[in-house]
């Protein structure tokens, strides 16, 4: 089995090694950058399955390169950051971090932390799912409807994955935020509504022959229509 590589970004050399000490100790492959420039570098030419990122950096600070990455890349972050006030996590969560721990941090909890969230945006990569005319490839992140794909962000995918290998089942907002964002995500309701909005309109524009319904005062569930 090949290691999980993630990249630590952070001008802090002494925060870099006690993390590298921390993730190497539990089998993960560390790689480490000082800014955000070098991170970029190293994710565009080498396989990255996590990004531990600090938000005070030179060249290209914490929220730029989350920002830079969620352009181009699907991988999951942690923002790592002395900065702890609630305004500063969802400035972390708006810009695409999955999760956002505060310095200075458990050795033990860092690594729970990072576990859970490596489960979480694995997508059950031995299944697919096919419902109506979707089909959705959990190996290569791939969602198709009639043969032709459909662009979707990172946690659009999981939103619609979760629900699709689930048809006709309701999840609540507060179980999808958990199962994709985490427990301790700090948006709200709105984050899941506006997602759902977005998927089901790519939805419609490939004329899906599956809906995304809401049920009102529970949440949400997809279910195939049937042909006409």
């Amino acid at each position: 089995m090949s290691l999980v590589s993630i990249l630590v970004v952070d001008d802090d050399s002494h925060i870099r090694e006690l993390i590298n000490l921390y993730l190497t100790m539990e089998g993960f492959n560390v790689l480490q950058a000082g800014d955000g420039e070098e991170a970029l570098d190293i994710i565009k030419r080498q396989s990255i399955h996590l990004a531990v990122i600090d938000i005070m950096m030179p060249r290209k600070d914490g929220w730029d390169l989350c920002r830079e990455i969620r352009e181009e890349y699907t991988i999951p972050i942690i923002m790592l950051t002395a900065k702890g006030e609630s305004e500063d996590k969802v400035k972390g969560f708006e810009h695409g971090t999955d999760d956002y721990i505060v310095k200075p941090f458990d050795a033990k909890e860092f690594v729970m932390r990072t576990k859970a969230l490596l489960r979480r945006s694995k997508i059950h990569a031995e299944k697919k799912a096919v419902v109506g005319n979707l089909r959705i490839d959990g190996i290569s992140l791939e969602v198709m409807v009639n043969n032709s794909p459909i662009d979707l962000p990172l946690k659009e995918f999981q939103l619609l994955y979760k629900l699709a290998t689930n048809p006709g089942q309701v999840f609540s907002r507060d179980q999808l935020i958990e199962e994709i964002w985490g427990i301790d995500f700090y948006g709200n309701e709105r984050t899941i509504d506006s997602h759902i909005k977005k998927i089901r309109k790519k939805l419609e524009e490939k004329h899906s022959l599956v809906k995304i319904t809401t049920i009102r005062g529970l949440g949400y569930r997809l279910e195939a229509e049937p042909r006409a």
